[in-house]
């Protein structure tokens, strides 16, 4: 028996396009795509939107859908520094006659191909008095141009909550496949605040060390203390930035858990990531370098950017595996204060 769909403080409701969790106690609303990504394309706060997805609407989101909110990167996240990755000691290459691979460079393949697919399939969607969640899962192994491209075969079920203020994101990969499968996913989440302009806003990253990059933007395999890039990570001013960072050995508390934070005059979000999380990226282009100069993202990441070929060359030591016939799990939490 599923609980209520709706009580007094939680409601989740599902329709044809959408799924919206509301956490009424803090007046924060969730609104889920399934069929686009199963992205969250929006999170209010008291009124105040803080999920970036310039979309006048879903019906146009969907139309012709692009990463924004909060995506998943799978089955790697971020780039590749050749057009195949390295599992269990063997050299899988990637087909780009599949036409299913993104490039942002020649033989630079980038964020897997999972972004924006309509196979994600809602498998619940409930609330009850400590909080409203839907769980949809993808059946990674049922499409065959994905299996040719990355053959372990594996089920994702992900998990979005509201409960207590937060925002809960739970992953799950089963792995089905007969070898252990490697785990580089991520989520690439595009954050903002509506208190004060981008230039206005700070960050704090609870990392020790930054993988400086090559020109095509994935780590050379050397590394250097975070001070070397921010002085203060406590307090890193986005006044005038352009960051494209990569950064590991994540400073934790006794939890386990990571805290970056983005702050702007009053309003506050804290990104806590799981032990299972190792890295995080941040990203934040200026206007001059194609952004937007409006959001910023946070990216709660599995390993750092190229970790399974790294990993191959002995150049990083964090790579993350699922045993066949085993799951791996972790979460991640957005937290805001201040709204």
């Amino acid at each position: 028996m599923q609980p209520d769909l709706t009580n007094e403080s939680y409601s989740a409701n599902v329709d044809s396009e959408v799924v919206r969790l509301e956490d009424r106690d803090a007046a924060i609303r969730l609104t889920i795509v399934p069929r686009a990504g199963n992205m969250a394309t929006s999170m209010t706060v008291r009124g105040q939107e803080i999920l970036y997805c310039p979309f006048p609407s879903t019906a146009a989101f969907l139309a012709e859908p692009k990463m924004c909110g909060i995506p998943f990167l799978g089955p790697f996240a971020n780039r590749l520094d050749e057009r195949a990755f390295y599992a269990n000691g063997r050299r899988y290459a990637l087909d780009p006659d599949m036409g299913n691979l993104r490039e942002l460079a020649p033989g630079i393949p980038i964020h897997g191909f999972l972004t924006t697919t309509p196979h994600w399939q809602v498998v619940e969607a409930a609330a009850d008095a400590s909080s409203a969640w839907v769980t949809s899962r993808l059946d990674f192994f049922r499409r065959p141009e994905w299996i040719k491209q990355f053959p372990f075969a594996h089920t994702i079920d992900m998990t979005y909550r509201l409960t207590g203020g937060v925002l809960e994101v739970t992953t799950t990969i089963s792995n089905l496949s007969a070898d252990p499968m490697p785990v580089s996913i991520g989520y690439h989440p595009y954050f903002m605040l509506t208190d004060a302009p981008r230039d206005a806003w700070t960050l704090s990253v609870a990392a020790r060390t930054h993988w400086p990059l090559t020109g095509t933007k994935v780590p050379s395999g050397e590394t250097e203390p975070i001070g070397a890039l921010f002085p203060d990570p406590a307090q890193v001013p986005l006044q005038g930035a352009n960051l494209d960072d990569v950064f590991s050995d994540l400073v934790r508390d006794a939890e386990g858990r990571a805290k970056m934070s983005l702050r702007g005059r009053t309003q506050q979000l804290d990104v806590v990531l799981g032990a299972n999380y190792r890295a995080v990226v941040i990203w934040a282009p200026s206007s001059a370098h194609g952004g937007a100069a409006t959001f910023m993202c946070i990216e709660p990441m599995v390993g750092i950017t190229d970790a399974m070929n790294l990993a191959h060359r002995g150049l990083y030591g964090e790579l993350q595996s699922v045993a066949p016939g085993a799951e791996w799990q972790e979460r991640f939490w957005v937290r805001p204060s201040g709204f």
